[in-house]
């Protein structure tokens, strides 16, 4: 299992190119079962999940081709992907390729919507709280899917199709939002969804499935109505750049008093997160090439921060900002308001030499000026990453275990940091 070294202490300056954003790269994989004409997918990022939906979408009968580097393509272009649905040859998702990765649940929506059923396995993915599929069921039975649970599976049946309904979730819900704007594309009639989640990604998904011919209006906004069409055709997008990405590369200049310029970031993705970056002594400018960020001369300031649905502070950045409040000159207080269970990263800070405390679902940081080097493991993917920040900082060597995680997230990460000046390096085994 690889393991990362990092010899902290070294500030990042240079340029990072931000790659696309995994999170709106799955479910537009996804919708590639939509048609059986090709998509085609630029800019998707080189990560362990979009390879394991690779996998999930061929158990289907799709057939994915990675296309090469075409001309003006620069150093760290994400891949481009042919996505060719014309023969779907089972409706079933596995539990052995399902349970690695939440997101290809989302599979049962497209499945539903082109074949009349599905039979999906119960999803797995990062260890972080329950989250149950219960809003996601309920939106395709608005639609007028049958729902049963059968031995951990997932039997969805429309057999005339689905069709228009009012879908009302009773919180703002992600993946919900995803699979009910997938199923209502292909529904008969008119699809209304309010309380809809206001992600950049989901805004990313109803643009690529426009250019597929769908009828999509107010994506973006807690309120989407969509216009059922019999059919969808090929098209072509590019995946918007990774705001979660940009973001933690934005905090991990800041942790190490550096100077970075985060290529083809979009500071509209991710305002609020340099607010608090902001707020907490870094200095943010951005142009049409991307977003600088600096921090130098002056120390860590600390914050109080509650995570929130976009566009608030998004809480995949939520463990990566404990890791730079950990150095705040005072005390910070973080409450996650999104997912239950996800403090698994306090304890491995603390071997740091981090001072936090948990009081429900708000953390505590007292601020200190020196972390060392320790042996640490990841639990997730945005813990992972928190640790490598911490690592950056700290005094000494830091060994991070199961960086696995990691894989599933960032793309040529110790490549990115290595080049801005940090000491890191993979040890693989």
């Amino acid at each position: 299992m690889d393991r990362i070294r990092i010899v902290g202490g070294n500030p990042l300056h240079g340029t990072i190119p931000i790659s696309g954003a995994k999170n709106a790269a799955l479910p537009l994989m996804i919708a590639g079962l939509l048609t059986p004409e090709t998509l085609i997918l630029d800019n998707v990022p080189r990560l362990a999940d979009v390879a394991q939906l690779q996998r999930i979408l061929g158990n289907h009968g799709v057939d994915i081709m990675s296309v090469g580097k075409r001309p003006g393509d620069g150093q760290y272009q994400g891949q481009t992907l042919q996505i060719s649905a014309a023969d779907i040859i089972d409706t079933t998702a596995p539990y052995e390729l399902v349970s690695r990765m939440r997101a290809s649940f989302w599979v049962i929506a497209p499945l539903l919507a082109r074949m009349h059923e599905a039979r999906v396995s119960l999803p797995g993915g990062c260890a972080i709280g329950t989250r149950p599929v219960d809003l996601l069921i309920m939106a395709l039975t608005r639609l007028g899917a049958s729902i049963d649970i059968d031995a951990g599976y997932v039997v969805a049946k429309a057999p005339g199709g689905l069709r228009g309904g009012t879908i009302d979730f009773p919180k703002v819900t992600v993946g919900g939002t995803h699979v009910a704007v997938m199923a209502a594309s292909l529904a008969k009639g008119t699809t209304v969804i309010t309380n809809a989640a206001c992600e950049p990604e989901i805004s990313d998904l109803a643009a690529c499935l426009n250019k597929m011919g769908a009828r999509i209006a107010g994506a973006g906004t807690p309120v989407i109505e969509i216009e059922g069409v019999a059919s969808l055709h090929g098209a072509r997008h590019t995946v918007l750049p990774d705001r979660i990405e940009a973001g933690t590369y934005a905090i991990a200049t800041a942790m190490t008093g550096g100077d970075v310029q985060l290529a083809g970031a979009r500071p509209e993705l991710l305002q609020s997160a340099l607010d608090v970056l902001a707020e907490a002594g870094a200095e943010i400018s951005s142009d049409a090439e991307g977003i600088r960020v600096v921090r130098n001369g002056h120390g860590i300031r600390p914050v109080q921060v509650t995570t929130a649905p976009f566009p608030g502070f998004p809480t995949d950045l939520q463990a990566q900002l404990m890791a730079l409040m950990v150095r705040a000159q005072g005390a910070s207080a973080i409450t996650e308001t999104i997912f239950e269970n996800r403090f698994m990263h306090v304890q491995e800070l603390a071997r740091f030499g981090a001072c936090i405390s948990l009081d429900g679902e708000t953390a505590r940081i007292e601020g200190i000026s020196t972390l060392r080097g320790a042996p640490v493991m990841a639990t997730d993917l945005r813990a992972s990453v928190s640790l490598v920040i911490a690592g950056l900082a700290a005094e000494g060597e830091t060994m991070i275990n199961r960086v696995y995680h990691l894989d599933r997230g960032f793309e040529r990460l110790e490549d990115k940091l290595k080049a801005c000046g940090a000491t890191i390096e993979r040890i693989r085994e």
